[in-house]
């Protein structure tokens, strides 16, 4: 029983360190600012991903990835208009969605999304890291814009959705 214990205790640390990696505790503010906007009304992550993306489902976040199956190319890898689709976000059945504005390097990316403090607000230009072991972009941390850090909490990804290139609201995005 004791040697199980120590077992663990060493998992533990060895995640611990993975945790605390300097690459990415230590990201420095980004070079473009990320900020933050009120609109005249609260807004949701789901309506606003789906009008700035092009893509065209409904219902919780949760639940995008699956809907998306046979409608929308799904990918594991980011592209510029894709929408990021994370799980785990305020509880385990909960989810977030956010459209990818830009591609800094292969472990990082710019998105905007509304509602991440479930505030209403709409976050643009935020930084998120792929802190995946694999570097295969299925775990995740995002920029705090309110505190100036990269957050702690790591989100689990399920992938990007991306959008189809013939609809005319791509084109025509911020």
């Amino acid at each position: 029983m004791g040697s199980l214990r120590f077992l663990l205790a060493v998992i533990c640390l060895m995640l611990a360190g993975c945790a605390s990696d300097p690459a990415y505790s230590s990201l420095n503010a980004p070079a473009t600012e990320a900020s933050i906007e009120t609109p005249d009304q609260p807004m949701q992550c789901v309506p606003y991903a789906r009008a700035r993306s092009g893509i065209d489902i409904h219902g919780d976040a949760a639940l995008w990835w699956d809907l998306a199956a046979g409608r929308y190319d799904r990918s594991n890898t980011p592209s510029v208009g894709s929408v990021l689709v994370l799980t785990g976000y305020a509880g385990p059945a909960r989810g977030h969605v956010a459209v990818v504005t830009a591609i800094e390097s292969d472990r990082e990316i710019r998105i905007d999304h509304a509602n991440w403090f479930g505030d209403g607000r709409i976050y643009r230009n935020d930084p998120v890291v792929d802190v995946s072991p694999e570097n295969d972009w299925s775990a995740v941390r995002v920029w705090d814009t309110r505190d100036n850090v990269l957050g702690s909490r790591t989100y689990v990804v399920r992938g990007f959705i991306v959008p189809k290139h013939d609809d005319p609201r791509i084109a025509s995005r911020e």
